[in-house]
């Protein structure tokens, strides 16, 4: 490939990476990067339009881009013993992955047969939709069974007070209503794998994204049994391995290492300040060697709250390293009084 080649490669990558961000001002952003004339940036995106990439409506400055999916599959299986989430994976869905970075295939194998297999096992639905859609920049993926919903599932097994609860449980990893059979890790490795991975069911929508952001929604009549939708982009370098290592202690093997979202011990307005608030959310956290504590969108916590998690339970498990991060300053001196007035440490947070 010439010179001339690998440049007009470049510039289409950056139109197809920065597209959905400037529909708008895409020519003049490429324009400005590669020190081009508008008409030299907009015959790249007419390229691309002439290739089936993109789309575009209005005319001159005012035109709107946008990307067009290349893929866009979708199968449907019956829930039993005929179904193997494997051999979905090699007949169905990797053919529509060809040509994809092998890291960002693995990752997709992994996150969707681990989904496939909780639809399977789990659901005790009848029925489980498997999507595909293929961008010029991401690749989609989505598990859909008509199931009980796996927040109800994990409340009525486990026995715990409501749907968030069960959510709760669920973001620290290791949670398995059939331990004998799971490890209760294919979730939480999944979501943070991706680039951004969702779960809605029924009432509960949750949303967990590569910057660290996670965020619950509580809507009426969102979707009946479990629907799990994940993204990655097709130029990550993120591997497999490097999602597992994240989360274990001094290259080991074993996934020593979670982080707990205290925002979602909290139930609405309610501020967390009760002991039994913050034994909800310590629940199962002495399985781990080291927990990180993120207190984003949290803005008080109160003394017994405080002083259960960082007095009493630091006292009762010693062997277990308790980290905190993006506390506000309030939480902070919570903390550090708990502690005895040691001051909390800033800790950069791996999601």
């Amino acid at each position: 490939m010439g010179r001339r080649e690998e440049r007009n490669a470049e510039i289409q990558q950056y139109v197809i990476e920065n597209l959905r961000a400037h529909g708008q001002d895409i020519a003049a952003l490429v324009a400005g990067r590669f020190g081009i004339s508008r008409q030299a940036a907009a015959r790249h995106l007419q390229r691309l339009r002439d290739e089936g990439l993109v789309f575009v409506s209005g005319k001159t400055r005012s035109s709107q881009y946008e990307l067009l999916p290349v893929k866009n599959l979708t199968f449907t299986y019956e829930i039993g013993e005929k179904t193997q989430e494997d051999r979905v994976w090699r007949q169905d869905v990797m053919p529509a992955l060809a040509g994809l970075r092998d890291n960002v295939v693995t990752i997709c194998q992994y996150g969707l047969t681990e989904m496939l297999n909780n639809a399977l096992e789990h659901s005790e639905g009848e029925q489980v939709t498997v999507r595909v859609e293929l961008w010029p920049d991401l690749v989609q993926m989505g598990v859909l069974d008509d199931g009980v919903g796996i927040f109800e599932k994990i409340q009525r097994d486990l026995h715990l007070d409501d749907p968030l609860h069960a959510l709760l449980e669920l973001s620290k990893g290791k949670l398995s209503t059939d331990p004998q059979h799971h490890t209760g890790e294919g979730i939480f490795f999944t979501s943070r794998a991706f680039d951004a991975f969702t779960i809605t069911s029924h009432q509960v929508y949750f949303v967990h994204r590569e910057t660290g952001l996670d965020f619950v929604f509580e809507k009426k009549d969102v979707c009946d049994g479990t629907d799990v939708q994940m993204e990655i982009r097709r130029s990550s370098e993120r591997t497999l391995k490097s999602a597992f290592d994240s989360y274990s202690v001094d290259g080991s093997f074993g996934f020593d290492r979670t982080v707990a979202p205290v925002f979602l011990a909290q139930y609405g307005n309610e501020k967390l300040v009760s002991r039994s608030q913050a034994r909800r959310l310590l629940a199962r956290l002495d399985r781990f060697k080291v927990v990180l504590l993120d207190f984003d969108k949290v803005d008080y916590i109160g003394q017994a709250f405080a002083d259960e998690i960082f007095r009493v339970f630091q006292q009762e498990h010693p062997e277990v390293q308790l980290l905190w991060a993006n506390e506000s300053d309030e939480v902070r001196g919570m903390i550090a009084r708990a502690r005895g007035g040691l001051a909390a440490a800033d800790v950069p947070i791996i999601r």
